[in-house]
Order: structure tokens, then C-alpha cells, then sequence
């Protein structure tokens, strides 16, 4: 899968999405938000929210590309950079709930891909982008109570915590957004400058901490893993019934 459109990532992204649901598989979850996410962008180029919008739109289908290239080795039998293997080998385990399956795609996506798509895209004028870049920050944190509200569904015990907490959970999944953002953009500003071998070493170093942080979300040590399983108890089970409130993120 090579896109080169935003409306080709999108028709990819609904073909995984259908392919996942219909082998039962959570390897839909992920892609579901993805794609909610990539329409609004498009959304935001369209309406020229941005200061370059023709670069934008460059930069989210390289970013784009990249999901689809991981994904893509993962299902031929090749070996994905290791936050993604990390990622997409959750697939058929029992244990992880829906919040861990998406955290463990975006923590592949944006703090690995991100940098390097944005450095690929802008270069030597790597600063010229960091408004636009930042700009994302602002969609996606749009998108939070969507997504949580969805989650609440599936998740009833999440549901519940979300009640008691307020919105103190949004503003720590704002913070948490930003903070990946930071990492991801200082990730971009260094690969940008470097020569080829010092990107193949800065890449090396950056995917294997990030497959270190998914293992971490995906085994989060006996207190949290404690907590996620009593989650999992009382959240819903098949993907062909989650699937489709997923996908009423907006």
C-alpha cells in the first residue's frame, strides 16, 4: 500500500478497517481513529487552516505511508520497525482492553513516524513547519471527548472512572498529546540535520524507545495490568460489535 492522496490513505484505511472487522481482529481499533483523525485534517487543509496546506497535505500522506508500510510487512510475515511490532503482536491477545490498543498505534505513529515524515517533508526548513506541525496538536485535542465518550461506551468501567474524575482525564490525555508532540518535533529537528548514517543510528535508537514505552502500555506493571483487567471483564468483547461505535469518533 503506497498512497498519494489524502483520499487514497483514506481508502486504504477503510479497506484495513473492513479486512480487521471482518477477521474479528483489533487490529481495527487503531485505523478506526486513524482515519476519523485524517478526515479532519483533510478538513483543515481544505478550509486552508494551515499556513503551507499543498505541504500538509504532502506531509500526512508520507506520514500516512508509513502506518501503511508497517502494516503491511506485519501481514506478509516481514519484520515492521519494533514499536510497531510491538503494536500490531497485540493482535490476538486477550488481555490488552481497546484504550491499550490504540495507545500502543499512536505511540508507534506519532513518536516515531511523525518526526521522520515531518523531517522528510520540510528538511533544512524543518522550523518552517513547526506552527503547522503544532496545528495537529490543536485537531487532535479537538477530537478527545469523541474518542472518550466512544471509549466510555465499550469500556463501561472506564465510563464510570471518567464520571468520577471530570474532565481531569481529558486535560491528561491533552498533556500526554502535547508531550508526544514535543518528543516527536525535537525527534524531526535532529533527524532533519543529520547525514545518513547518523539517521539510520538516531533511528535505531528512537524506535527501539519507543517499542520499549508500547511494552510498557501493553504490560504496564501488576497495579495497572490489575486495574486494565477488571476493565476487561466488563468491556465488550467482539470486534464486529466495537468496531462500528468506534467509528462514530468524531
Amino acid at each position: 500500500m503506497q498512497a498519494k492522496t489524502i483520499d487514497q490513505v483514506i481508502s486504504f484505511l477503510d479497506q484495513i478497517v473492513a479486512d480487521e472487522v471482518n477477521q474479528g481482529s483489533k487490529l481495527a481499533y487503531f485505523p478506526i481513529l486513524y482515519r476519523a483523525v485524517t478526515k479532519a485534517i483533510k478538513v483543515a487543509i481544505e478550509n486552508k487552516e494551515f499556513e503551507d496546506n499543498p505541504r500538509m497535505e504532502r506531509l500526512d500522506v508520507v506520514f500516512a505511508n508509513r502506518y501503511l508500510e508497517a502494516y503491511t510487512q506485519f501481514k506478509e510475515g516481514q519484520e515492521p520497525s519494533a514499536c510497531w511490532a510491538v503494536s500490531f503482536n497485540q493482535e490476538d491477545r486477550f488481555w490488552p482492553i481497546v484504550l491499550q490498543h490504540l495507545l500502543l498505534g499512536i505511540n508507534a505513529h506519532i513518536n516515531l513516524d511523525l518526526g521522520i515524515a515531518a523531517a522528510e517533508i520540510a528538511g533544512d526548513n524543518i522550523d518552517s513547519l513547526k506552527a503547522d506541525f503544532y496545528k495537529i496538536n490543536d485537531i487532535l485535542s479537538s477530537m478527545v471527548d469523541g474518542v472518550q465518550s466512544d471509549i466510555d461506551k465499550v469500556s463501561p468501567v472506564i465510563g464510570v472512572m471518567d464520571k468520577i474524575a471530570g474532565r481531569l482525564d481529558e486535560r491528561l490525555v491533552d498533556f500526554s498529546i502535547q508531550l508526544a508532540r514535543d518528543g516527536a518535533w525535537d525527534f524531526a529537528c535532529s533527524y532533519a540535520i543529520a547525514d545518513v548514517n547518523e539517521r539510520t543510528s538516531l533511528l535505531k535508537k528512537r524506535d527501539a524507545s519507543i517499542a520499549w514505552l508500547g511494552s510498557d502500555i501493553a504490560n504496564p506493571g501488576i497495579l495497572l495490568s490489575s486495574i486494565a483487567r477488571f476493565i476487561k471483564v466488563f468491556e465488550w468483547k467482539k470486534v464486529s460489535r466495537i468496531a462500528p461505535v468506534l467509528e462514530g469518533i468524531s
